[in-house]
């Protein structure tokens, strides 16, 4: 905190009982006396325990902290569940549900944990979003505060009031786009979308990760366009409440992605945002990654060649899960070529096209009963993907944001067709386990004989070794490049 460290911006936050307010560990304010601060977890502690957010350093702008994407108990999936909005929409009851606990073991194990309890906590992000379309969009208060998620404009203007210490209407003259270099800026049109702020934890490995999602981009559902460097990723988003397209710019800022999201129903923001997070890998932590990495000497070159690496989660894990088993022992491009025909035949058209976006991926309820002759693929193939969509409508494969990895990765093996190396490749992607190493990968195996590695030691490189995985890839593709050229 003393020295300004924007990596743990989103660790943990710090109040100085002085002031009333809470800020991010990275605030450029005076550092205060010791004994005048208090450090809590989650800006949710921090509100419960009656401070307000500092309006200079914004901190509930920072990136998540990256201790849930690795966590795999009740708290890391609860808290995945709550970025999601699942309390939004569902209450704590359908959140205790997902989680297979009662709503009184979950309070009690969030609060132990983090200093609040899920409606605390979804309550900080309903501000949050509220604060972004204040100050992004035209949009009237009263429509404002049912689009975050509250159930009546009193409770929105208490909260907000509580949070910011200012009314709505004096959050909205305060536009951060005049001065403030955090949060969301400008302000949105119906051409523009809203304009978001994806902030990162740096460095960010931008152009390896549009390469990567570049070389995979289904016709109608996503697409590049721009020159390397300068590149957009479009996709189509199907969301809880509706549809929308997600644009994020491959051009880095000072701790940030561009992004912009169209929405058909303002009260997705939550949802869009939070896939969009977990598709780029925003709430890494790529210092802890490199540090522990870098221990093994035949991976230290790579690391310090390809610095904020990151492992692509997915916006959508059902899509993830179908477009992985279509991938199956085919190449890439054939991978590519057989979910672009599955989107041509079964995907839903958008109302109006945008660009070269002009479907929504297929749900699994109406691949599970498709006969799928369109794809050019064996017809023991049809049939796997068939019981993978039937497992996923029916409830035995749990793939959402809070879903158990381990009983995920089991429910998967247990339907037959489906090899361990897909199953962990769901895991990483779909679920975002930062732990997995498909060991059997062909390209792993290369590339880790290539630098002089052993994938099979596990140990060594966990709980990173999705990462791992990723810069041995990494390094066949560069390698590749360099031949070709």
């Amino acid at each position: 905190m003393c020295s300004r460290d924007a990596r743990f911006d989103g660790e943990f936050f710090f109040a100085v009982s002085t002031t009333g307010i809470y800020c991010r560990p990275s605030c450029p304010a005076t550092t205060p006396k010791r004994q005048n601060v208090q450090f809590f977890p989650t800006a949710a502690a921090a509100q419960g325990s009656g401070f307000r957010a500092c309006r200079r350093c914004r901190p509930d702008a920072v990136p998540g902290s990256a201790e849930w994407n690795a966590r795999a108990d009740v708290a890391g999936r609860a808290m995945r569940l709550i970025g999601d909005g699942v309390v939004d929409r569902d209450g704590v009851a359908g959140l205790a549900l997902r989680l297979g606990y009662s709503t009184r073991q979950v309070q009690r194990h969030l609060t132990a944990e983090l200093g609040a309890g899920p409606i605390a906590l979804a309550r900080a992000q309903r501000a949050h979003t509220a604060r972004i379309l204040l100050q992004t969009t035209d949009m009237q208060a009263a429509e404002v505060a049912f689009a975050a998620g509250f159930a009546s404009v009193r409770q929105f203007n208490d909260t907000m009031r509580a949070i910011y210490a200012v009314t709505p209407s004096q959050l909205r003259e305060a536009r951060p786009g005049r001065a403030s270099r955090y949060g969301s800026v400008g302000v949105a049109n119906p051409a523009g979308g809203v304009p978001l702020r994806l902030a990162y934890r740096g460095p960010y490995a931008a152009t390896e990760l549009f390469d990567y999602l570049g070389h995979r981009a289904l016709t109608g559902v996503e697409e590049i366009t721009g020159t390397r460097g300068t590149r957009t990723y479009r996709r189509t988003l199907r969301l809880p409440h509706g549809t929308g397209i997600a644009e994020v710019g491959e051009r880095v800022g000072d701790g940030w992605l561009e992004c912009h999201l169209h929405l058909s129903d303002p009260r997705d923001l939550t949802s869009a945002a939070q896939r969009m997070r977990r598709l780029f890998d925003l709430d890494a932590d790529p210092q802890a990654v490199a540090e522990r990495l870098r221990a093994d000497p035949a991976l230290a070159p790579l690391i310090a060649a390809c610095p904020g690496l990151r492992a692509p989660g997915t916006a959508d894990p059902h899509e993830l899960a179908v477009r992985a088993v279509l991938g199956e022992e085919v190449p890439v491009a054939a991978e590519r070529s057989l979910g672009s025909a599955l989107v041509a035949a079964y995907g839903k058209p958008l109302q109006v096209s945008s660009g070269g976006l002009t479907h929504l991926f297929p749900t699994a309820e109406e691949l599970a009963e498709a006969s799928l002759s369109e794809l050019d693929m064996p017809d023991s193939r049809r049939a796997v993907l068939r019981s993978l969509c039937a497992a996923l409508t029916g409830g035995t494969v749990v793939l959402d944001a809070g879903a158990d990895r381990d009983e995920a990765e089991k429910a998967l093996l247990g339907l037959g067709g489906i090899s361990p190396w897909t199953a962990g490749f769901i895991r990483m992607r779909a679920l975002g386990d930062p732990d997995v190493l498909l060991g059997n990968d062909d390209a792993v195996v290369a590339a880790a004989r290539e630098a002089g590695a052993r994938p099979v030691g596990l140990h060594a490189w966990r709980p990173w070794c999705t990462y791992a995985m990723h810069h041995l890839w990494n390094a066949t593709t560069v390698r590749r490049r360099t031949a070709a050229a």
